[in-house]
């Protein structure tokens, strides 16, 4: 079922004809407000982390907690592989307490987690992670498969990368992964390029940020992912797009694409960590590569967007500001 090159062809040629013609559906849309006294949002990222508390993801939830308390945010997003290993296997898996609910209870934490699914989840019932019912059991719990967050000033694009991987199609092993919702593929995808485009150019937000599992430029394990950076990643590029967040690669990142400009930035380090397995990469380009747990914040105002990533202990790794006015970036 992976998508040769004509059949990747034909997608594109099928997205510009939906292009024509724009989907009277438009994406699930949530509003965030702003801080009033600060007019800013504050929020904490973190992915990869769902182990019933193992691989120090009780640690990272611990100083996330205080991080989110010292910076008062306003709410959390998760970038995938929210219950390793197989994802939940229906509403009622302890998983969802054991992973989720009893792990991040500080106060700071106890605000909305817009979440998307990773490829993990697809290996359980996605309907699970999906349905109402969790968010009846922890009313923090948001996960779609792709949504739109409107913070304002800012507009967050939450995308399902999964179904664009051509291995879990072709080359599962021994893994089963949940695609209903998802089949016949190539519609699946067309539309969701479609949605992902029109959101992007109707956005009419300062800052426009995409979340998604999968990497699109990493130097880490799983490295670039090229269905994402042939099919999605033009699509960024020509609308704009200031950052693009993800997981998947469990390591704290922060590239800068020279051409673009987009920022890259990976955090995937809530849980299980992959020590000295890192590729080379352009150091013009890439600003951070951490080998270990922990998380990253991000206040957003106006004029500018301030990223800080931290280690499990809580210590800063590395901060960068970018600037909509003049449009630079510092350390």
């Amino acid at each position: 079922m992976a998508l040769s090159l004509k059949e990747k062809m034909v997608l594109l040629c099928a997205v510009l004809c939906l292009l024509i013609t724009p989907s009277i559906a438009e994406l699930p849309r949530f509003k965030h407000p702003l801080n009033e006294s600060q007019q800013s949002l504050h929020f904490l990222v973190v992915g990869d982390w769902g182990r019933k508390g193992t691989h120090n993801q009780s640690f990272v939830a611990n100083q996330m907690g205080m991080v989110g308390e010292k910076l008062n945010i306003d709410f959390v997003i998760s970038t995938g592989d929210n219950f390793y290993e197989d994802g939940l296997k229906g509403v009622d898996d302890p998983a969802f307490y054991e992973s989720f609910v009893d792990i991040y209870t500080a106060p700071s934490l106890h605000k909305t987690w817009y979440s998307v699914l990773g490829n993990h989840d697809y290996r359980g019932d996605v309907e699970a992670q999906l349905s109402p019912v969790l968010k009846e059991k922890d009313s923090r719990w948001l996960c779609l498969r792709s949504f739109i967050l409107d913070g304002e000033i800012v507009e967050f694009l939450f995308v399902d990368t999964s179904p664009f991987v051509d291995q879990y199609f072709e080359e599962p092993g021994e893994h089963t992964y949940d695609w209903e919702g998802v089949l016949p593929r190539m519609s699946y995808l067309s539309q969701l390029l479609v949605d992902v485009n029109s959101t992007l150019a109707k956005s009419k937000a300062k800052w426009k940020m995409v979340v998604g599992h999968h990497t699109i430029y990493s130097a880490g394990h799983h490295g670039n992912t090229d269905e994402l950076k042939h099919i999605l990643l033009p699509i960024l590029e020509t609308n704009n797009v200031d950052a693009y967040i993800n997981g998947h690669d469990h390591c704290l990142e922060h590239i800068i694409d020279k051409n673009s400009g987009i920022h890259f930035l990976t955090s995937g380090g809530g849980s299980k960590a992959w020590s000295s397995d890192v590729k080379p990469w352009n150091l013009e380009e890439l600003k951070l590569y951490y080998d270990g747990q922990g998380f990253m914040s991000m206040q957003i105002t106006e004029n500018n967007a301030d990223i800080i990533f931290y280690d499990v202990s809580g210590k800063p790794l590395h901060t960068w500001s970018i600037s909509k006015e003049p449009k630079l970036a510092w350390i």
